[in-house]
């Protein structure tokens, strides 16, 4: 597999790595993350102005038609940046499971919506091996929607919340909900990074139309599944970007700080530790890369979860590596406030938790290798 960038594919890179160093910079970073929304709304639409949103989407539903690794380019930016807007939960998770879904008034309707920015989506995915737990009864030829989903990624600044349950004969259905409609509590939480929001929703027999239900049966379980897997990838170059970073600031303070009369980017304990960082983060593109390129050719469920995984793992544990060594190579001043890489390594960690822990996606691919027949292998 050519996993090697094409012209268009750097092009897009270079571009989103320009824009966001100015719409993005750090002291616009903090001053956000600390305020009562959380979100930066100008990025965001000038993001959408670029197409952003539905860069992996079809060109029917608004969006430019790309694939998977184009996403990845921009998760990898947005990452590094630790960009405050809902772009993961609404363009790679949101967006993801509607296009995965058979046709539907409902998923077309909010699909052009998420595609230019209009809207802004957020998925309760369940998480893994978790059971639904809401449920949807028909009435008056509509749905009658009662339950609580605990934690939802940007369901604090969402229009459109997507809300899987369980009718009364125990079918699995995802609901469209907009966020304003009455009778939807959205309590936001206090998160471990400060610079991506997240609430805990819950309806109490909230009263919905029957075209809310944008897909039943088999299909929703197999969608959710497989926009996880999808999410894993574009989540994967999200801790790319952040182990980047960490290395940079890293290589440029190192490279200003001075001990013996001399900076310490000249002693070779440095040096080794950096290179170790270069080695991580090398090595987790490649995974990265590899992944997305895969996905884009529309493999079956295994497949794609087991690149995911492998993704999903080495991108994890690489920033999670960066993001320590950043801090220690730093020095004294590593975990102050004022510098920037415990951002950073909240972002790492929090990324490293977000669709589940890293074990539960090693535990699937040791099920596909040593339950798999031995012809097989």
């Amino acid at each position: 597999m050519d996993i090697s960038l094409s012209d268009e594919q750097q092009l897009i890179a270079e571009s989103a790595a320009t824009f966001l160093a100015d719409a993005s910079a750090m002291p616009a970073v903090r001053a956000v993350s600390e305020s009562a929304s959380g979100m930066d709304r100008s990025l965001w639409r000038g993001m959408a102005d670029l197409g952003w949103c539905g860069v992996h989407l079809p060109e029917e539903a608004g969006g430019l038609g790309l694939g998977l690794v184009e996403l990845a380019l921009l998760q990898e930016q947005l990452g590094r940046r630790l960009a405050c807007v809902p772009f993961f939960d609404s363009v790679a998770l949101a967006a993801s499971v509607l296009r995965e879904l058979p046709p539907h008034a409902a998923s077309a309707h909010w699909l052009s919506r998420l595609a230019d920015g209009q809207s802004i989506g957020a998925l309760a995915l369940p998480a893994p091996g978790a059971a639904l737990t809401a449920r949807a009864t028909e009435a008056d030829g509509g749905w009658l929607l009662s339950g609580q989903w605990p934690l939802v990624g940007s369901a604090d600044v969402a229009d459109l919340l997507l809300l899987p349950a369980l009718s009364a004969s125990g079918e699995a259905l995802l609901l469209a909900v907009p966020a304003d409609a009455a009778g939807v509590q959205r309590q936001p939480l206090v998160m471990l990074d400060a610079t991506r929001g997240a609430a805990s929703v819950k309806v109490e027999a909230l009263r919905l139309p029957a075209s809310a239900c944008a897909a039943q049966g088999p299909q929703v379980l197999q969608a959710l599944e497989r926009s996880r897997s999808l999410a894993a990838i574009a989540l994967a170059a999200e801790q790319v970007g952040v182990a980047q970073q960490c290395l940079d600031l890293t290589l440029d303070y190192a490279a200003q700080r001075s001990q013996f009369d001399r900076p310490i980017a000249g002693f070779q304990a440095v040096k080794h530790r950096c290179a170790q960082m270069l080695v991580q983060l090398e090595s987790a593109r490649s995974a990265v890369y590899g992944a997305a390129c895969m996905a884009d050719t529309a493999p079956d469920a295994a497949t794609l979860l087991f690149y995911a995984a492998q993704a999903h793992v080495s991108a994890s544990e690489a920033a999670q590596f960066c993001a320590r060594e950043a801090i220690q190579l730093h020095g004294g001043v590593g975990f102050t406030w004022e510098f920037d890489p415990h951002l950073y390594f909240r972002r790492a960690q929090a990324c490293s938790q977000r669709l589940g822990p890293l074990s539960w996606w090693l535990e699937q691919v040791a099920a596909q290798l040593l339950d798999a027949p031995q012809e097989a292998l």
